[in-house]
């Protein structure tokens, strides 16, 4: 039987810890989804067409790493590509915190699905989108902080 995971958030954009928490997970599994998250409820900066192009560009060459967009729950998503997993990155106390409260509502919703948590890399443990989208606008620079690809798009979507 196949051990297959999805990874989800809404990558807006996709930052060097998501690719570190990915690659990581990587071994673990033999397909990763990486579950693109697109609720009417949020404002996005990329598209949700350019949130899956980045992802692609990046994960190219990675035949393990598959896309998918997910508008509703997580574990239906999971259980839409039979992904008996749940791959999610902590950074913070605050994140290990709401992330647990998720992992009980999952469970809840579908007991045959395990969350595994990888922490992340320590160097990059400050990096979130928000962030990464607040330094582009003020004209920063965010190649330290996001894939190559990723730091032309906000300089192109940011002017």
């Amino acid at each position: 039987m196949k051990r297959i995971a999805i990874y989800p958030g809404s990558f807006d954009p996709i930052t060097l810890g998501h690719v570190d928490i990915i690659s990581r997970a990587l071994p673990l599994f033999d397909e990763l989804y990486i579950c693109i998250s697109n609720s009417s409820k949020k404002t996005y900066l990329f598209s949700l067409e350019e949130r899956k192009q980045l992802l692609i560009d990046n994960f190219s060459d990675t035949k393990k790493v598959k896309t998918m967009v997910n508008a509703g729950l997580t574990v239906d998503a999971a259980r839409s590509v039979d992904a008996k997993f749940i791959v999610r990155g902590i950074r913070t106390n605050m994140d290990a915190e709401y992330e647990k409260s998720m992992d009980v509502m999952n469970k809840a919703l579908n007991n045959d699905i395990e969350t595994i948590f990888l922490f992340a890399n320590p160097t990059l443990s400050s990096i979130s989108s928000s962030l990464v989208k607040e330094v582009a606008l003020l004209k920063g620079d965010v190649s330290s902080f996001v894939p190559k690809n990723v730091a032309q798009a906000l300089k192109t979507k940011m002017g």
